[in-house]
């Protein structure tokens, strides 16, 4: 009767997918909804048969093939879902559907063979124990896709954060614009001395001026910083340091007396333009 009920479900798998399609509402901008284009709609149908294709293998013997199927279905449905940026909670509520209709038509074979009522339920038990399958290989293909876009968007914006600007072949700025939090200030302290490295840069210029707001942790990491970067023999000069990051850093006992410091980038690089060649 697996077998039976398997291919009844394959040979209306269109009519399963039909109905699923009725019973989307209006949703403004999400692919489920119901004024969603052709070409949405046509998706929608391929991934609709392939998700009863998948809840179907599990009447078969064949393990393997289900296991197969939910592989390709979850990186599948996950990936499409992750492109047109579909909340998860959206793809769970389309999926509860799906098994809403698929369950309809389990129902009709079962009224039209005499289906006894221990065989359907070893078939709720394993129809809905592939369904919870389903979610649960979606919910981890999806995290794991999102969480990789946004650890690598948060690098890309660390990265333009913190910008090394070659202005000359020994000279670079370090533009620091928005607010320095604790863990931006540890990124810059890491990061830099290697970027100072790879651009051959031997005089940094740490520009402030656009630094609004600046905590005693972050004084302290700047401090660092530059000594960090003279022991690799690479000279820092500070620009733009506001009055309140000034009284921060006095607060704390930095000496920054013996760092060359500009009350604007643009009179520190004319001072830097006058100072000696040495050969």
């Amino acid at each position: 009767m697996d077998q039976e009920l398997y291919q009844y479900l394959v040979e209306h798998l269109n009519e399963i997918t039909d109905e699923w399609l009725k019973m989307r509402d209006e949703k403004n901008g999400s692919v489920y909804s119901k004024d969603a284009n052709t070409d949405t709609v046509e998706l929608l149908r391929k991934q609709n048969e392939l998700t009863n294709m998948t809840v179907s293998s599990v009447l078969l013997e064949d393990k393997d093939k289900f296991n197969e199927q939910l592989e390709q279905w979850a990186v599948t449905v996950a990936h499409s879902r992750a492109e047109s940026q579909t909340p998860i909670y959206e793809v769970l509520w389309a999926l509860s559907k799906v098994r809403e209709v698929y369950w309809r038509f389990v129902e009709r074979f079962s009224n039209a063979n005499n289906i006894t009522v221990s065989a359907m339920g070893e078939w709720a038990s394993k129809i809905n124990s592939a369904f919870d399958q389903l979610n649960i290989d979606f919910a981890e293909k999806y995290y794991n896709l999102v969480t990789r876009r946004l650890v690598s968007q948060q690098n890309l914006i660390s990265e333009l954060s913190s910008p090394v600007i070659p202005i000359s072949q020994s000279k670079g700025i370090l533009p620091l614009i928005g607010d320095i939090d604790t863990l931006r200030a540890k990124l810059i302290l890491e990061t830099i001395p290697g970027k100072c490295m790879e651009s051959q840069v031997d005089h940094l210029f740490i520009d402030l001026s656009g630094v609004s707001i600046i905590d005693t942790m972050v004084a302290h990491e700047i401090f660092q910083l530059i000594q960090v970067l003279g022991l690799l023999g690479v000279q820092a000069t500070l620009t733009g340091i506001r009055p309140e990051i000034a009284q921060t850093s006095v607060q704390l006992g930095l000496n920054f007396s013996q760092i060359p410091t500009y009350s604007t980038l643009r009179l520190a690089l004319e001072n830097a333009e006058k100072e000696p060649v040495i050969l």
